[in-house]
């Protein structure tokens, strides 16, 4: 039975507090400083981090060191991803990591990655993202407009042009298009709330289970939606 630690108790936090509730996962403890935390505890849980970027980057040695499992929901530290990557494979500690737990968002990849290949074959057309989210965000662009860009790249060969607008309370909107010549296509996610990327998160932590090594969270939720 996965037994949770969320580390960084704001809205995302009490978030995935209720989506434990619902179900029916045990939460051990909610802090906002992990540090400290009881490490005799930690080994028999999963830490669920939805901190700040200056948090994760001071601690995620300590999330591995002592954690049973680590899921990851803070973004930018991208630039540090690969250090990140060989201390918790080093220490034995599984982590799943994602720029964005919501299904749809990861659904949205797979068919960003799919389109973007093919208008990349058939050439003329040059991509975009517009990434929308609430005041309170502090990185701009987005870690799901940053992992966006890279599907892009990465199967079509061109970087897109990405912009980054914060207005009012805006959950998040990602839109992904591609213009040609003669059309244009876009798609486009919406969040109606963070509820999702709490859900996510805690399938993730479900995933932990009998896990071993480093995964981004889209890949075991393909293999598990095969």
């Amino acid at each position: 039975m996965v037994k949770v630690v969320i580390s960084g108790y704001g809205r995302m936090g009490h978030m995935v507090e209720a989506a434990l509730a619902a179900r029916g996962v045990e939460l051990v403890a909610a802090s906002e400083d992990i540090a400290s935390f009881d490490k005799s505890v930690a080994r028999e849980c999963v830490c669920i981090d939805f901190t700040f970027p200056q948090s994760f980057r001071a601690n995620y040695k300590i999330l591995a060191d002592n954690f049973k499992a680590v899921v990851v929901g803070t973004t930018g530290w991208n630039d540090i991803k690969d250090e990140v990557i060989s201390y918790f494979e080093a220490k034995g500690t599984p982590m799943i990591y994602s720029s964005n737990y919501s299904v749809g968002v990861n659904v949205l990849s797979a068919a960003v990655a799919m389109v973007a290949k093919y208008l990349g074959q058939a050439g003329g057309y040059d991509p975009y993202i517009v990434e929308k989210h609430h005041i309170h965000k502090l990185d701009a662009p987005s870690g799901t407009a940053k992992s966006l860009a890279g599907v892009v790249e990465e199967n079509m060969g061109k970087t897109p042009d990405t912009a980054a607008v914060r207005v009012g309370e805006l959950a998040g909107i990602h839109t992904v298009g591609f213009e040609g010549l003669n059309d244009r296509l876009t798609l486009t996610h919406e969040a109606f709330s963070r509820k999702g990327f709490a859900e996510g998160a805690v399938l993730a932590a479900l995933m932990t289970e009998g896990l071993s090594g480093v995964h981004e969270f889209k890949e075991l939720f393909f293999k598990d939606s095969k």
